[in-house]
């Protein structure tokens, strides 16, 4: 269930570039800014006070860029999401950046509607995959993910685990996949992190990418 106000930050060193997005994204009642970052670092030294749901981040900033920041939110601020909004359409950034823990990537000519859709997303399902990540996959450009498993063995997954993955990339949450299925969340949540353990990836985004790269499900 999505909270009522949905508190967003945002990280960009053009500041008229930051107020724009807060103004498309006004009419949008339910989010609230609460944070403005002009880099990396700041954004970094900013979550010690405050910690918002959702963060809308730049990728080339001075002094800390988008991808060391990621790397450290994802790390130190698990809970919260953070959604790449750049200039960069280059594929190879997807891979990368979802790898390092980032929930969704979105280029800045993105619509005001689609980048409140993004939010919604990364809120309800921990990630969101807009058409320019599913051209990366359906390419077969996510060639330097770092997986872990063994190349050499044949992925052999129960049912209940291939249920529950096959939900995952579908989009549902954990709740909605313990109704689906008649199984607790807690559940759920153990056989995600135990395939999440398995594919050597660190979220639902990385299950859905291993997951279609590998053929896993239909």
């Amino acid at each position: 269930m999505l909270p009522e106000e949905i508190k967003i930050g945002i990280a960009d060193d053009h500041k008229i570039f930051r107020k724009g997005v807060i103004l498309s994204l006004r009419p949008y009642t339910n989010l609230k800014f609460v944070m403005e970052a002009e880099n990396g670092q700041d954004l970094i030294d900013q979550l010690e006070k405050e910690q918002p749901d959702v963060i809308l981040c730049d990728l080339k900033m001075p002094i800390k860029d988008g991808i060391d920041a990621t790397r450290h939110i994802t790390k130190h601020f698990p809970k919260i999401r953070v959604i790449i909004l750049t200039m960069y359409e280059d594929e190879r950034f997807v891979g990368h950046l979802m790898d390092c823990g980032a929930a969704g990537y979105l280029l800045k000519s993105t619509d005001p509607s689609e980048i409140k859709r993004a939010i919604t997303d990364v809120m309800r399902t921990g990630f969101y995959l807009n058409p320019f990540v599913n051209k990366v996959l359906i390419k077969k450009n996510y060639s330097k993910q770092k997986f872990n498993p063994s190349l050499n063995s044949e992925v052999v997954l129960s049912d209940r685990e291939k249920e529950v993955l096959t939900l995952v990339c579908m989009e549902f949450t954990a709740t909605e996949i313990a109704q689906k299925m008649d199984i607790s969340a807690r559940t759920v949540e153990a056989i995600k992190d135990r395939l999440m353990e398995r594919f050597g990836v660190k979220n639902s985004v990385g299950l859905v990418f291993y997951a279609m790269k590998n053929q896993l499900i239909e």
